[in-house]
Parts: structure tokens; C-alpha cells; sequence
């Protein structure tokens, strides 16, 4: 069943996805008016369903030219990011609902106007059929044109970079939140060090980008299994690398479908990797910081935006609650997110003060956020930074960076 949720929410995400049922709408709306025809009244009223083949042609014509004009704003938008923030963006920019619905809207608009005009060409319909489908023509004309202005609207922020930054952030809170409410994703937490049992390794390679754990959970309670998960969403595996480690009497049928379980594919997804979502932001601080684009404003925008995500996480608390207690799981630790999420940062921006100075203030704050036992990551991560930046900064900034460290809030 899991399975069938990921793939569904997969595909929903996809653009053809919502244009195939707006498509299917808009020739149901227009076949539907010489279906309802034979149960209404004579019309003795003319409401301008003479004019309705005029204008269905009107609007079909211009909306071919508005879907091309949209499709051309979005493929741009899509390089824009990968260009001047990162690629790991770009599915996020793909799954945005609004860029969806308006160009299903204008090819539904488009399907359901072409359908009329050959239906109309025809004789389908009749009088009663005519009017309504001039009802309805109005209405598809009254929904275009709402559309049209949300989309105008929209655009002027779409693939911008704050607006790319605020994305990435949004997706990093919630897999980070996620994560912080079930570091071991609802499994035992497991011990490197003592795991045994057969290797299960997967048909090919990729990245793993979900791992059906109730599905799991089921088959070891059925055959009195314990499952040590090995690689979590995120990992790159290859027909070498073990997936999980099954504990309990095997065989080829076990091995299979403890392997189909775990869903890889070429390219890593954000909905199970907490990790994806600092590795996106501290990318785009570092294209930002490259001495092409010498852009330390939008690092120090990236900072802000890590912050935000690890004071969320921090704050938040862990579920005691075990419900997959036949599998364990190795959890990411808080070390390797600050890591992912600080040192391309602390590593490209070294030799600016103004980022320095900030990346220490909020490596300060987080620290005093997390409290003593969670803190050891975030000043050793403010420790690397100063390390690096003293290399590189003149005196000046040098010691404008140490007064930084040492005015930043501690417990």
C-alpha cells in the first residue's frame, strides 16, 4: 500500500499528470452539452449560441499561443535555477502547484475549445446543446482569465532566487522536521557493531529515495525476522552495497522482497533525505560565493534560511514510539547536517568578513539553542570556519571575525 502512495504522489507531482486530467475534464464539459440536450426544455430565449463556433475558435487559437508562452516561461524559470542556484532545485521548481494548474488550465481551455469545434462541424449538437455549450464556453473564458492574472502574478517572483531559496528551505523543514520527530524513521535504533545477518543488495544502482518500512515491519513480524536497514534515503548503492541485513532464517524469495521495499532511483528525492535539503541551501550559498558571481548577500540570505530549519528541528521532540520494532536503523547524526549544511559555506566564503561574521553568529545561536549535550557541533563547525577564514582575512577583518565569535550568544 505504501507503495502505491509513493507512487501516486510521484506522478501527481508530475506536470503531465494534472494536463492529462484537465485535458479529460475539458472534453467531458463539452460532450456533455449534447448529452444533457434531450433533457431540457425548448429554448425560446437565443443566447448567442449562434456565435459560440466564432468563439471557440478565438479561444482556441489564443490559447495555443498562451500554453506556448507559459511552457517557454517555465523551461527558463527550470534553467534559471540550475544556472545560478543549484540543480537540486529544479524538481522542486517542476512540482510547484501553480505553474501546474495554469498550463492545465490553458491546454484544458485549449482541448475543450477544439472538441467543441468539431463536435459543432458535425451538427452533435442542437439548439439546447448549442446554449450550453455556450454556458459553458463562458465559463472556461471566466476561468482562463482568472488564471491568466494569477499567473502574471506568480511569474513575477517564479525561479527568482529568494523565491528558489524559500522552496529549499520549505522542503528542508519538513524532511528535517520529520527526521526530528523520528530520527530512526519509527525503527530501533541500531548498533553498527553488532549486526549480523544475510546481505540483501540491490538489482541496480542509484540512490535510494524511500524505504517502505511498514511493509518491512510486516514481513519480518510474519517470518520472525529482525531487518538491520543499512542504507537510508540519501545513499548511492550499487549492486555491491548491502541495503539491510536480515537477521533470521532466509532465502531468495526473503532477500527480494526486502530489496523491492527500498525505491531507487537516478536521481535523490527530498521526501525521506533530511540531508538534501542542507546540502540544496549550502550549494547555493557556495555557486553565490564564487568568484564569477561574488554574491555574499545571498549566502548570508542562506544563512538565515539554515538557521530557520535547524532551530525548527532543534525545538522540536523526538516520538518514543516504536512502531517497527523487528527493524532497526543507523539515524543521521546531527553532526553530518551541520556538516552538510556549514562547511561549503565556511570553505567558500572564507575570505569574506560579512559572511564569516554571520556564519558565526548563527552557528552561536544554534549552539545555544541545542543546549550542552547537542552543542559540540555547532562550535566545532564555528571553530573549523574561523580556522579557514584566518588564513585568508586581512587583520582587520580578522579580528572584526574573532569580536564576532566572541560577542555571539552562549548558555
Amino acid at each position: 500500500m505504501t507503495n502505491l502512495r509513493v507512487f501516486l504522489a510521484q506522478m501527481a507531482r508530475a506536470v503531465w499528470f494534472r494536463a492529462s486530467l484537465f485535458s479529460l475534464a475539458a472534453v467531458l464539459l463539452a460532450l456533455a452539452a449534447g448529452f444533457l440536450e434531450p433533457f431540457l426544455p425548448d429554448l425560446t430565449v437565443n443566447l448567442g449560441q449562434g456565435s459560440v463556433d466564432e468563439i471557440l475558435q478565438i479561444l482556441a487559437s489564443s490559447m495555443l499561443a498562451v500554453t506556448t508562452f507559459s511552457l517557454t516561461a517555465m523551461v527558463t524559470a527550470y534553467s534559471s535555477a540550475s544556472r545560478v542556484a543549484t540543480p537540486r532545485a529544479t524538481q522542486l521548481l517542476v512540482a510547484d502547484p501553480t505553474s501546474q494548474n495554469v498550463l492545465s488550465t490553458f491546454i484544458g481551455a485549449f482541448v475543450f475549445s477544439m472538441v467543441g469545434i468539431i463536435a459543432l462541424s458535425t451538427g452533435y449538437y442542437g439548439d439546447q446543446g448549442q446554449a450550453i455549450l455556450f454556458v459553458g464556453t463562458l465559463v472556461v473564458i471566466a476561468i482562463v482569465v482568472v488564471v491568466l492574472l494569477r499567473w502574471i502574478s506568480h511569474l513575477g517572483s517564479f525561479g527568482r532566487m529568494s523565491d528558489i531559496i524559500d522552496r529549499v528551505e520549505a522542503a528542508a523543514h519538513r524532511t528535517t522536521a520529520q527526521y526530528a520527530n523520528r530520527p530512526s524513521l519509527g525503527a530501533r535504533r541500531q548498533d553498527p557493531r553488532s549486526i549480523t545477518g544475510a546481505s540483501v543488495r540491490p538489482q541496480r544502482a542509484g540512490y535510494v529515495t524511500h524505504i517502505d518500512l511498514a511493509r518491512l515491519e510486516a514481513m519480518a513480524e510474519e517470518r520472525d525476522l529482525t531487518i538491520h536497514v543499512r542504507a537510508l534515503p540519501g545513499t548511492v548503492v550499487d549492486t555491491a552495497t548491502p541495503l539491510a541485513l536480515v537477521a533470521g532464517t532466509t532465502d531468495d524469495e526473503t532477500r527480494s522482497k526486502v530489496a523491492s521495499a527500498f525505491h531507487i532511483e537516478a536521481h535523490r528525492s527530498y521526501d525521506q533525505d533530511p540531508r538534501l535539503g542542507m546540502i540544496a541551501l549550502s550549494e547555493i550559498a557556495s555557486r553565490a560565493l564564487s568568484p564569477s558571481t561574488n554574491d555574499p548577500g545571498t549566502a548570508i540570505d542562506v544563512l538565515g534560511a539554515l538557521g530557520r530549519v535547524f532551530e525548527n528541528m532543534l525545538q522540536a521532540d523526538a516520538d518514543a514510539d516504536v512502531p517497527y520494532s523487528h527493524l532497526t536503523v543507523e539515524p543521521v547524526t546531527l553532526p553530518d547536517l551541520v556538516e552538510d549544511a556549514f562547511r561549503p559555506i565556511a570553505r567558500d566564503g572564507a575570505g569574506m568578513v560579512e559572511v564569516g561574521i554571520r556564519l558565526q553568529k548563527t552557528l552561536a545561536s544554534l549552539a545555544d539553542i541545542a543546549g550542552p549535550s547537542r552543542s559540540r557541533a555547532f562550535t566545532d563547525a564555528a571553530a573549523d570556519a574561523r580556522s579557514r577564514a584566518q588564513r585568508l582575512l586581512c587583520r582587520a577583518d580578522a579580528v572584526a571575525l574573532r569580536r564576532a565569535a566572541s560577542n555571539a550568544p552562549r548558555r
